[in-house]
């Protein structure tokens, strides 16, 4: 199945993100798998319910009447597709109740720091490894591509930063031997639009090449850009954006609107979930606690 389809990403990312209402509110209004079908058919569907083969829902039946079928079921008479409201999601072929899978996506985008899967386990009365893949899926949902147009705007501060863990405190055999610093770390490059949105991304290295093509990628030609004065942001300041730097080597952290507050709080929160509820992110999956 297709895990960043569009439907996708707006009911995973945005279902809380312009009010959040209370536990007990969400369950009062969503008691069961019925009640959620519905609210999910009503966001991904709001003119009725839509193929994901063919893309029209123009000849679209309904086969909850037939005796072996529950409500919810339906079938394209245009190409012989039979689907839900899962068919193309990350709910795909998965059988926690959807109730649960809503109450999942709340707690994914209202707990600051992040939920644990042992945790959502307790919570939703699943094993741990199920609690586990509906995490997994939903942090896939999170790092669904943006549009090309989608680009930051305004004003941007970027910056990057580094995780694992120290040099000094690893077992003998594993250390690199290469000196400190971000030595075994793995790189991450954010972009925080102020009033607005934030692109966050894990990159091979912190080259120019590598920070410059990310930069060229996300931001809007003509944007504010404020970083601090590591080297790949030089030469940032010309045809494409205005550029101005804070000097942290010299201890220098706001000048008038001109610093990286906004970003650096961002990654205050992505460790602060790393070291208190997830104790580690493997190289292999960091990308998508990233985008959680």
């Amino acid at each position: 199945s297709e895990l960043h389809s569009n439907e996708a990403q707006e009911w995973s990312i945005g279902i809380m993100s312009r009010s959040t209402i209370s536990t007990f509110q969400l369950f009062a209004l969503y008691p069961d798998e019925e009640s959620a079908r519905v609210y999910l058919e009503g966001r991904i569907w709001p003119s009725g319910p839509t193929c994901p083969n063919c893309g029209t829902g123009e000849r679209v039946s309904t086969l909850g009447t037939c005796a072996t079928r529950k409500p919810g079921y339906y079938r394209c008479l245009s190409c012989a597709f039979d689907f839900t409201v899962r068919t193309g999601t990350v709910m795909e072929r998965s059988k926690v109740p959807l109730h649960k899978w809503l109450y999942s996506m709340y707690l994914l985008v209202t707990a600051r720091k992040g939920i644990s899967s042992l945790q959502l386990a307790k919570e939703i009365g699943i094993t741990q490894k199920s609690a586990w893949f509906v995490l997994g899926r939903l942090r896939e949902a999170c790092g669904g591509p943006d549009s090309p147009l989608d680009k930051l705007r305004g004003t941007v501060e970027v910056d990057e930063c580094f995780v694992g863990g120290k040099e000094a405190n690893k077992h003998e055999h594993k250390k690199l031997k290469a000196g400190r610093g971000s030595v075994g770390k793995v790189a991450v490059l954010g972009m925080r639009e102020r009033g607005g949105r934030t692109h966050a991304m894990v990159i091979p290295d912190t080259g120019l090449e590598t920070i410059q093509n990310e930069i060229h990628g996300s931001v809007e030609a003509g944007t504010q850009l404020y970083t601090d004065e590591h080297g790949a942001y030089s030469d940032l300041d010309g045809l494409f954006f205005s550029h101005d730097t804070v000097n942290h080597g010299a201890g220098e952290y706001a000048r008038g609107s001109v610093h990286t507050n906004g970003i650096e709080s961002v990654w205050a929160v992505l460790k602060r979930g790393l070291h208190g509820v997830y104790h580690h992110a493997s190289p292999k999956h960091l990308h998508r606690y990233v985008d959680e």
